[in-house]
């Protein structure tokens, strides 16, 4: 079919980067914006404007909230229809909510999370599966210095509950289905990155290469090349490591054929642990937990890792067989880990610290953790925004690439197709950017006590996108002409305007302006989202002028050069043909 490897891998890079890149740009944005998801929830719940605290006392705090907690009302249903025996379930009927029983209560904080959430998770009576999970669950996040509850419905954590979850199932939720196509499109990623560095046998120097004045293929190129040789450890790594974590969805082996294995497994792991695996059905009494973090934390000093509780969990709650688990707040470190310490609930006895790791576990703790970034490592952080801001660059430069390579083909033919890939590549880049920001600007602008405030949140970020698609398509007519579309001009236009009032409106709506929170009352989660909202708009102000430059100058002057397909173009059809030495020289050469 090629003549050569690399002109094969040359079209899978093309067009393998061209079917999924769409969804890749989704994961690396919105990946790039959960680096920093719990300081955009600061910014978008002004009564979690404060600094990160220490969990509170769990006799004294935690306990009387979580006795009141009730399975989630959203979901109750579905989960007791899902779990229950349909039988039980036809005679009886769904029971009331507030009649299940806790059997498990758990609370999650990290040094960057102001507020802490903690759930509960209730036994469905008459279970279809007695050897399977067969729990529904309520949560609730609270302001831990007062204890006070932050309603749901009113506090939509922007950061952590909608732009994080984005970035690896796209909110799409009808059978797994998100996960899913974001796992191909990782697996597809790994397949374009080998493929990209088969094609490049300059490798080397283009990483040193961008020439911006050069006309707009080799830019593009240039641009194209640098991001993804700059950064491709970076991606490499993301992909693979994303698809390592969700490796029990993608194969769910434990769950179907080997579920009799696993559930022995399960059984002879408690037996070695001494962490019972059932409960004992006998009614048992809660012992202080507040002394059991005490010495769990104790325990963590004399090893010379002293650190605060992350996570705690009572496992079979008011039951013989319960037990505490403790888990250090790890973030001094890079891998995920949690140094669990277990209690006897009944009694407070030490049933087991965590043992020293295999160097398989450690291994594998450290790849999640640099995944997940949990660290405290500040630096990092940016560098891993920076380097999926590159990823997105990559992508945006290799969709504007294959558009200018073929828009003039297509325009003599009279075929769309370079018309569709730019409408759907403004889009996903300046349009995703765009619903966003206005996002942002509806959480600002939506009255606080107004019902269903989360949701319509949500309907402005969708709707705003969906009229970016209309504005797309509408807008790259031009295309079809092969000339340049008003589409990205405009969007970035939009973005500018977005990013601008977003920060005004949180001015407005807060008092908290950037000359508070950078020098008088230094905040550093508000005023860094302020300052990365106007760094966007400066940039997009930038991109619009030197588009409307490159709008108006199309047509006159223009370089032949751009008639000429380069030997190392990544998005270039196999056997592309040049016509003459004195073209294949000037190409080469530029």
């Amino acid at each position: 079919m090629f003549s050569s490897f690399r002109l094969s891998m040359t079209w899978l890079h093309t067009w393998f980067g061209l079917a999924l890149g769409y969804v890749l740009m989704v994961c690396f944005f919105f990946g790039a914006l959960s680096v920093f998801d719990r300081e955009i929830d600061r910014w978008a719940i002004p009564a979690t404007r404060f600094e990160a605290q220490p969990m509170p006392s769990f006799d004294r705090m935690l306990l009387p909230i979580l006795a009141r907690v009730q399975p989630d009302a959203a979901h109750y249903e579905d989960d007791v229809r899902r779990l229950m025996d349909p039988a039980v379930l036809a005679k009886s009927g769904i029971p009331p909510r507030e009649s299940l029983n806790a059997s498990e209560y758990w609370a999650y904080t990290t040094h960057r999370d102001p507020v802490l959430r903690m759930g509960a998770g209730f036994d469905v009576p008459h279970p279809k599966d007695p050897s399977g999970d067969n729990h529904t669950h309520g949560d609730v996040t609270i302001d831990p210095r007062s204890g006070a509850v932050l309603p749901a419905e009113r506090f939509h954590k922007v950061g952590s509950e909608f732009f994080y979850p984005m970035h690896y199932r796209l909110h799409l939720h009808w059978k797994d289905l998100g996960y899913w196509i974001v796992g191909l499109a990782a697996l597809v990623m790994l397949a374009a990155l080998v493929s990209g560095v088969v094609m490049h046998r300059r490798i080397f120097a283009e990483f040193f290469t961008f020439r911006p004045n050069k006309h707009v293929r080799r830019s593009t190129l240039d641009l194209h090349n640098l991001t993804g040789v700059v950064a491709l450890p970076f991606h490499f790594f993301f992909a693979f490591t994303g698809l390592v974590i969700f490796a029990g969805i993608y194969l769910p082996v434990g769950e179907t054929t080997l579920k009799p294995l696993a559930q022995q497994h399960a059984a002879l792991e408690a037996a070695r642990t001494g962490l019972p695996h059932k409960p004992a059905g006998v009614v048992a009494s809660l012992a202080s937990v507040d002394d059991m973090v005490a010495q769990a934390k104790r325990r963590w000093s004399d090893r010379g890792m002293a650190g605060e509780v992350g996570y705690l969990t009572i496992t079979h709650l008011n039951d013989r067989n319960g037990y505490v688990s403790i888990f250090r707040a790890g973030s001094d470190r890079v891998a995920l880990v949690g140094d669990g310490v277990h209690f006897e609930a009944a009694t407070g006895k030490l049933l087991r610290e965590d043992p020293p790791r295999t160097v398989v576990l450690e291994i594998n703790e450290f790849l999640t953790g640099l995944h997940l970034q949990h660290f405290e490592h500040w630096l990092l952080r940016w560098l891993y925004v920076i380097g999926g801001l590159a990823g997105c660059a990559c992508i945006a430069t290799g969709f504007i690439f294959f558009v200018e390579k073929r828009k003039k083909k297509h325009a003599e033919t009279g075929w769309g197709g370079a018309r569709v890939v730019d409408a759907l590549a403004v889009t996903t880049v300046t349009g995703m950017v765009a619903a966003a920001i206005a996002m942002l600007v509806a959480n600002r602008v939506l009255p606080e006590a107004m019902a269903d405030r989360a949701f319509w949140e949500e309907v402005a970020f969708w709707g705003a996108w969906l009229l970016a698609l209309a504005h797309a398509w509408w807008r790259t007519a031009p295309v079809r002409q092969a000339r340049v579309a008003p589409a990205w001009r405009e969007q970035c236009w939009a973005i500018a305007v977005l990013a601008v009032l977003a920060v005004l409106l949180n001015w407005v709506t807060t008092g908290d302006h950037l000359v508070q929170t950078v020098f008088t009352q230094t905040y550093w989660p508000v005023a860094g989202l302020d300052l990365s909202l106007l760094v966007a708009a400066a940039i997009a102000v930038f991109a619009a002028r030197r588009l409307l430059r490159r709008e108006q100058g199309l047509g006159v002057g223009q370089r032949s050069a751009e008639t000429v397909a380069d030997d190392d173009e990544p998005m270039g059809l196999p056997g592309a043909v040049v016509t003459s030495k004195t073209a294949l020289s000037r190409a080469r050469t530029t």
